[in-house]
This record gives structure tokens, sequence and C-alpha cells, in this order.
């Protein structure tokens, strides 16, 4: 069952991928929504912090990864407006 965990948390993970290298490149994020992604950015980061606690890697490797790009994505939100 751990198997399905991995794939569930590189599915998850992989997902924010595409939109964090448009953002990068483009430097557009007006279609993005400001309050959706602090939302989800706290989320993931509660989600990092509890795979820390249950000490899963599985967890703590796919949040960190996508706490990443959505900082990323949240980042230029902030900065571009």
């Amino acid at each position: 069952m751990e198997i399905i965990g991995w794939i569930a948390a590189g599915l998850t993970t992989i997902s924010f991928l595409p939109q964090a290298i448009k953002v990068l490149r483009s430097n557009e994020t007006s279609s993005i929504s400001l309050w959706m992604y602090s939302i989800f950015s706290v989320g993931i980061l509660c989600w990092l912090i509890y795979g820390v606690y249950l000490k899963s890697s599985q967890m703590i490797i796919s949040n960190l990864i996508t706490f990443l790009f959505a900082v990323i994505i949240l980042r230029a939100k902030v900065k571009n407006g």
C-alpha cells in the first residue's frame, strides 16, 4: 500500500510544476488567486509538519516540493499583483 502513497504524492506534487514554470517564464499572475495560494501554502506547510511528526518520507518529500512550488507562485503573485 505504501506505493499508492508514493504515486499520490508524486502526482499531486508534479501537478504544480507546469503552473510554477509558466509563472516563472511569463511573470503573468493576474488569473491566479492570492487567497487560494495563501491558504493552500499554509495547508501544505501543515501537511509537511504533520509528515515530519509521523516520520513519513513520502509526506515530507512531496509536501516540501509542493510547498516550494506554491511559494514560487505565491511570491510572484504578491510581487506582480
